[in-house]
Formats: C-alpha cells, structure tokens, sequence
C-alpha cells in the first residue's frame, strides 16, 4: 500500500509534543540528539509531510493504541525442532490486549505472579487498511503497512498445559509484555522479508539468530489466515512468531531476572531493548 514515510518514528519531542516524523537511514538507537522532519496526521496510515522538524527527547511505540495484537506460535522451523512438537497445519493464533502494548525502549515490570519470564524476539506486522477474507497472499500483502521489531514476552508458568489448558494468551498478556519499535519500515522497502535476519541478545550473550526465511507460514499466509471471515483493522499487529533459543528450552533454563536487559534486533528495522525489573 501506499505510504507517506519510509522509516516512521512516534516520539516525544523536547517540548513535550508527540508526534511522528521520519528517521534517518540505519538503527536510532543509540543515537540522541536527533532531529527529524515531521509529519501532519493522527494515524500512520495517513500522514502526509510537512516542513517542520523537531528534536526527538523519547522514542515511543510506533502504535499509540491498537484493537488487537495477534501472536501466531510455532513459526520458525528452528523453534518446532527444539519444542519437538508435530508442524501445525494452520498458524497457530493467540492473542494480546492492547496495554500489552510498550516503547521500544521501555522498562518492562515482571508482575509478582509471574516467576519463569521469557524472551521471544519477533518481526511484527503492522495493518495498515481494513482486510478481510483475503484470497492470496498478493492481496494479503497489499494491507500491510511495515514492519517493526518486537518481544513476545512470556510467562511460562502460566502457560504450562496443566495451567493453561494449551491457552497461551493469558501468559503473554501482561501489561507491557509486547514492546515494539523503534520504527516502522514501510512495506514497499521491504520485497522480501526472507532477506531480514534477526537476533535476541540476554545482557549481550546472542540467545536467538535466525534468518527470516525460516518462517514456516510467510507474511502473506498469515495474513490471508487471520483475515478468514474477519476483519483485520488498520493499526492490528501481527506477531508473527520466534525462532530457537528462547529461555524454556535452554539447558538449564535460563529465565530473565530482575535487571536483565532483552534486545532484539532486526536487520534494515533497528533495536529494540527492554530491561526488565521486579
């Protein structure tokens, strides 16, 4: 579809302003200090460019509220082999409130009920016009309006089958379990998300490297899956799930612990980094 933007950037600006601009070209963080041209509207999905700038004081999440966020599990070949569980047949859907929802750079509170806190590093699709019932995967992707960086984070006691019921959502569901950021990469820079590469580091130590193309259901499947009989809104977003290495099947498992410090990076989108505290 149709942007305004090539890298779209929510932020706060040194006098107190939020606002969307344009980030320049390769990862903003860390980078301070920067200035960037601004654009007019409410929705990223219908800005339009101005002359002003304004100096970046916090970058936000690229969303300000969205209806849904859908997580879709086991959908790295990489994470099947290390769970050992059977390929699905169809992607595998849960689904995240809204104020699970967090910056891109944000603390994030592990809640007292929450104890075995996971990490899922994910390319996340941002919809960009309402989409249902699509029939392939070139229509699919028409609705898609970019791509950021996000974290599915996990509480994995409260996904244990014994709890959960095989129900994931509730453990995913936290306030704050889903930063994302720190831009959004428009759809028409990106022709092939197989070519991005993507990797979650746990206080510098690499946990998951994989390269996009290990996706078992691609962008457009998911798309033309979740859209089966239902609208997809402008502003949905699509977590479209993470490759091996996540904590829970470490060796022995290696759960994140107050002060720990989550990033995940994605190849042409940037970083983003969470620390975690009790």
């Amino acid at each position: 579809m149709k942007v305004a933007f090539e890298r779209l950037v929510r932020f706060k600006s040194t006098d107190g302003r939020v606002l969307y601009g344009e980030a320049p070209a390769g990862d903003i963080y860390p980078r301070t200090s920067l200035v960037v041209p601004v654009y007019e509207g409410i929705n990223p999905w219908d800005l339009k460019p101005t002359e002003a700038t304004a100096k970046v004081a916090e970058v936000l999440c690229p969303l300000a509220y969205t209806t849904i966020i859908y997580g879709i599990g086991l959908n790295y070949k990489t994470h099947i082999a290390e769970a050992k569980w059977p390929t699905p047949p169809y992607p595998t859907v849960f689904m995240k409130p809204p104020g699970a929802l967090n910056g891109p750079f944000s603390d994030i509170t592990i809640d007292p009920a929450c104890r075995q806190i996971d990490y899922e590093g994910e390319l996340v699709v941002i919809i960009g016009k309402d989409c249902k019932n699509a029939s392939s995967p070139k229509e699919a992707l028409d609705a898609v309006l970019g791509y950021t960086v996000g974290n599915d984070v996990s509480s994995r006691d409260w996904q244990a089958p014994d709890v959960s019921g095989n129900q994931h959502g509730y453990a995913k569901s936290f306030d704050g379990f889903a930063p994302m950021g720190p831009v959004i990469l428009s759809a028409n820079l990106v022709p092939d998300v197989g070519k991005l590469r993507l990797q979650t580091l746990v206080n510098g130590e690499v946990r998951q490297a994989a390269q996009l193309d290990d996706l078992l259901f691609g962008v457009g499947e998911i798309i033309m899956h979740l859209s089966r009989g239902t609208t997809l809104k402008a502003g949905t977003a699509i977590m479209t799930g993470t490759p091996g290495g996540v904590a829970a099947f470490m060796k022995p498992q290696a759960w994140l612990k107050n002060g720990d410090v989550v990033e995940v990076v994605i190849t042409e989108i940037g970083t983003i980094r969470s620390r975690f505290i009790d």
